[in-house]
Parts: C-alpha cells; structure tokens; sequence
C-alpha cells in the first residue's frame, strides 16, 4: 500500500475552490464527503476572523444547491453544503481510491491525503489531470504491514531479539542470549529469525512499486511527484 499527500489546485468552478481563493486567509477543512449523481454533500469546517461574508459566498455560488449552518462559535462554523461538481469526490470514484479527512483546503489549494495500491494512486493523479487540476506530490511512501503473516512463535522470538537490541547497531545482545531468553536453542533461534527476516523483507519488497505510470523516482529535494 501507498501513502500519498498532494497539493491540488482545484480549478476555476467547484464553490471550496472558488470561495476559498476569495477569502485565502480563511481555513476550510471537509470533515466528511459524499458523492451523489451529479451532487456532493459535504460537511465543511470554516475558520476565518469573520465567516459571515464566507458564508453569504458559498450560498451565492452558482453550483452550491444548499448551505445550512450545523455550528458556529466565534471565527468558526461548520456548514452543510450540498452542491453540484464535486470534483474531488469524482476524483476518488474514478481511481477507486479513498481521500482521507479531513482536506484543509486554503487559498484554492487542498491538502488531500490518500492510501491505496500504487496503481490506484497512480490513477488518482491522471483522473486530476483529465479534470485539470495541477497539483504536487508532497511525498509517496510505502505503508506495509511487515510480519502479518509470522507465527506467534516468531512473533516472540523477534520481539525479544529487539526489545533486547540484537538489531541494534552495534549489537547490544547476541544470539545465544536471545536463545536463552526465550528458552530454545542456538541453531533453533538462529532459523527462527532467518525465516522471520526473509517473510518481513518478502513482504515489503513485494509491497514496493515497481515504476508504475506517472509515478517517479525522487528528485534531489527528496519528494516524490507525479508528472
């Protein structure tokens, strides 16, 4: 699995891009999202010294269908909104990929956050740009679960190896004493621990990306980014 977090512009059309450009010191986090036939309804947090004129913007706008205030506090409300184009929200239909919440959204730029298969991320970043949306890749990097496959026996044994620093460099403990730690012989925890870091390196090379399209080796500043 990959983890990914772009910087999208949202073009000229959907109400979040085109209000939050308006008022680009105000802060807009989507709490929650929920794509419709040709409609969106979202819950959205506003965060702003004044958040009147932000609202009487976004019930304006021409694709917003329904805006109702949930909440509000001094410099923040939280608002229904129900509105046609959601972009976003198509996005991930199409790539079949998750946005996690919340998206903060400023000046027109969202922060979107995202986890799936390196393909389904791939494609997340073509359905932008079939939409124009510009965006950034802050970073791509890999999300595993090394050892999920492990017995619980191995489990022990590799837990008391690092609680006890045998992977530690230099080696704070060595492998007769994690042998006789964990009450079994030398050779038999010598093979414990070879089938354990062949399963967990196993498993996180076969997570790796293989170069799949529209993804790129690191530049010198050290992000990732999608073309």
């Amino acid at each position: 699995m990959a983890q990914a977090r772009l910087r999208v512009t949202i073009p000229d059309g959907p109400w979040v891009g085109d209000v939050s450009r308006e008022f680009p010191d105000a802060r807009f986090q989507v709490l929650t999202a929920t794509p419709d036939d040709g409609a969106g309804f979202a819950l959205v947090r506003i965060t702003a010294d004044d958040t009147e004129p932000i609202l009487d913007a976004v019930e304006a706008h021409d694709v917003v269908t329904h805006c109702s205030v949930m909440d509000g506090d001094d410099g923040m409300v939280t608002v229904q909104v129900e509105a046609l184009v959601p972009l976003l929200q198509m996005v991930a239909r199409r790539a079949g990929v998750p946005i996690e919440m919340p998206v903060e959204i400023r000046d027109g730029v969202a922060r979107i956050d995202l986890t799936g298969d390196h393909e389904r991320v791939a494609k997340f970043g073509d359905a932008l740009r079939d939409v124009g949306a510009e965006f950034d890749v802050e970073y791509v990097q890999q999300r595993v679960n090394p050892g999920g496959s492990l017995t619980e026996r191995q489990r022990e044994v590799l837990f008391e190896a690092v609680d006890r620093g045998y992977y530690d460099v230099p080696r704070e403990c060595t492998l007769t004493e994690v042998a006789d730690h964990v009450g079994i012989a030398k050779s038999t925890c010598s093979e414990v621990l070879q089938r354990v870091e062949r399963t967990v390196v196993r498993e996180f090379v076969d997570d790796l990306p293989r170069r799949p399209a529209g993804l790129e080796a690191p530049e010198d500043d050290g992000i990732e980014r999608i073309q």
